[in-house]
């Protein structure tokens, strides 16, 4: 697989889009670096902007001394792996395709950016065609993560697909 591609994993939740993404990561040219992933659905929106990009020390009220790297920037010299994209807020989806652009990342309350060099992959279960029929996936970004799509098919179909495997090559 072309290192310089971002990689779109589709299939049911649960058919190893994860364990794929790892794989991804340790075949690639960032092998040695991390390999950084996030659930989009499972952290509340209010902290979803702050896990993704980070924020210094006074940005907002409660911000950790110091500051904080998001993973984004975690993930430079390795692997962003973002599981279920699809539930991504719309505002946070602009941000994500300007760090896809640009290669940079800003920190909340942050003055400027940091170059970040990373492999990208992206998964869901959604289609994200009908997410931007719909108005709540933005259409530029799944064109700048859909440099390559695989589509994972789900266990049921495996078993069954292996058993007929099997048994044509038996016969």
């Amino acid at each position: 697989l072309a290192n310089e591609l971002p990689v779109l994993l589709l299939g049911e939740t649960g058919t190893g889009k994860e364990v794929l993404a790892n794989a991804l990561h340790n075949r690639s040219k960032y092998a040695d670096g991390p390999l950084i992933a996030i659930n989009c659905a499972s952290i509340p929106e209010s902290l979803i902007e702050g896990e993704l990009f980070g924020h210094v020390e006074g940005a907002f009220t409660g911000a950790r001394k110091g500051g904080n790297l998001g993973k984004i920037e975690s993930a430079h010299g390795g692997t962003l792996f973002l599981d279920e994209i699809g539930d991504m807020p719309l505002h946070l989806q602009a941000r994500l395709l300007r760090v896809l652009e640009t290669r940079e990342v800003c920190r909340l309350g942050a003055s400027g950016g940091r170059y970040v060099d990373f492999q990208l992959v992206c998964a869901t279960h959604q289609s994200l065609e009908k997410s931007i029929a719909q108005g709540r996936f933005r259409q530029d970004l799944f064109f700048r993560i859909n440099g390559y799509s695989m589509t994972i098919l789900p266990l049921r179909l495996r078993s069954g697909l292996k058993y007929f495997l099997n048994t044509q090559l038996n016969e």
